[in-house]
């Protein structure tokens, strides 16, 4: 808080004296710009108001307010810091869009089982349909809970990479048969991971590689053993690809990108590799566009399944 009389500074208090480097001894008595050294505070006093601005990296939420009583001119100079409350808006609005963008899938399988269950089927197939729907039911409830406990993975455990390719194709089989298109896995590997969010990794970066591939077109999921991790790359024809780092940012959409998207698809690629200590990029092979991620192994996984 800063106090002035006539224009001249009476009184900081200990915040001000940080914020504005300027001991109280030194400020008493002198303009207010010599101690804000911002027109727009000095014409705040001035007018009275309020105002946010940016300085050395924070959000400051500027108050003004004026006494015209008696003799003297009397205002009042209120500061508060207001970065982690913008920052927290940011995150909320990011996990919104993150949260909009991951419900889709399990949604539109679940009218896809209940679109199938409104015809006579065998026993076994409508169980199967039911399976189905329950499965992407719990995968509901787990977006649910991350609402609470935020976004990285939390329920990482050891699983075969074929158990999420096979959940992937079976999710994307109508996606496949509308564009006549094909989707192979390579190598299968032991590996340690949130198996929600692993699907969830497959089906942005499979989605892509069918909807911007040429129609009708194979889609490649290519695993490689590097080390302690193994690669994924999910491999496409589409045309080549220019700045790909900017394709992970949040809110951001290729420029062959058509019809309607959020642009969080490759972002939530991106947060939840990290997540798990991984590595994700864009690069060509040959006539490919391969997106590319690494997920941790377990012990033992030199051996191919």
């Amino acid at each position: 808080m800063l106090l002035t009389q006539g224009g001249l500074v009476t009184r900081l208090n200990a915040a001000a004296v940080r914020l504005w480097g300027v001991p109280q001894d030194r400020a008493a008595g002198r303009p207010v710009l010599e101690v804000v050294r911002r027109h727009t505070l000095e014409t705040l006093l001035e007018r009275g108001g309020e105002l946010e601005l940016e300085a050395g990296g924070r959000t400051l939420r500027c108050t003004a307010t004026r006494d015209h009583e008696g003799t003297g001119e009397y205002a009042a100079l209120i500061v508060e810091d207001i970065t982690e409350h913008r920052r927290r808006e940011a995150e909320l609005r990011e996990a919104t869009a993150v949260l909009s963008h991951e419900f889709r899938t399990p949604v539109a399988a679940l009218r896809g089982v209940l679109e199938a269950l409104e015809y006579d089927m065998p026993d076994d197939l409508a169980q199967n349909f039911v399976r189905q729907g329950l499965q992407e039911t719990e995968r509901l409830a787990r977006l649910v809970e991350d609402l609470a406990v935020g976004f990285r993975p939390t329920r990482a455990r050891t699983l075969a990479l074929a158990e999420a390719f096979a959940r992937a194709e079976r999710l994307l089989g109508s996606e496949l048969s509308a564009r006549q298109a094909s989707l192979s896995f390579g190598q299968d590997y032991l590996v340690r991971a949130d198996p929600d969010k692993l699907l969830q990794v497959l089906l942005n970066l499979i989605e892509n590689a069918l909807k911007y591939g040429p129609p009708g077109q194979p889609v490649q999921v290519v695993t490689t053993l590097r080390g302690t991790w193994v690669e994924v790359c999910v491999l496409d024809r589409g045309v080549p690809l220019n700045d790909t780092e900017s394709l992970f940012r949040a809110h951001t959409r290729g420029r062959a990108a058509t019809g309607q998207g959020s642009g969080m698809g490759l972002y939530i690629v991106r947060s939840i590799v990290q997540g798990w200590g991984g590595q994700v990029w864009v690069e060509r092979q040959g006539d490919h566009n391969a997106f590319c991620f690494t997920l941790p192994g377990v012990a033992g996984i030199g051996e191919p399944r």
